[in-house]
């Protein structure tokens, strides 16, 4: 039986507003926010200064790079920088602000 393509892009939704864009997995999900016409805050977009900072409510994302500017403890509590997690299924996200 063929494998299931993957679709090209993932449903992303903002909470609690519910807003929601087209969350692209070859991109990271601050730029999917950002080409929704979501306001998002960021800075840095290396994954390091935290402004980003978000819950993951729902969903799975990955990380290009080794190590994002979270702790164990933050990861373990679903807390996700959109500047350089990239979406693995569709996603919803609370900002901490």
């Amino acid at each position: 039986m063929p494998a299931h393509p993957a679709p090209p892009f993932f449903t992303g939704q903002t909470l609690p507003d519910g807003q929601t864009f087209d969350a692209w997995p070859e991109q990271p999900l601050l730029l999917s926010l950002e080409s929704g016409g979501i306001d998002w805050p960021s800075s840095c977009r290396n994954g390091t200064c935290r402004t980003c900072i978000g819950k993951l409510e729902s969903g799975e994302v990955r990380y290009e790079i080794a190590w994002p500017g979270l702790s164990a403890e933050e990861k373990a509590e679903d807390l996700v920088l959109p500047c350089v997690a990239y979406p693995c299924t569709d996603v919803a996200l609370r900002r901490l602000d």
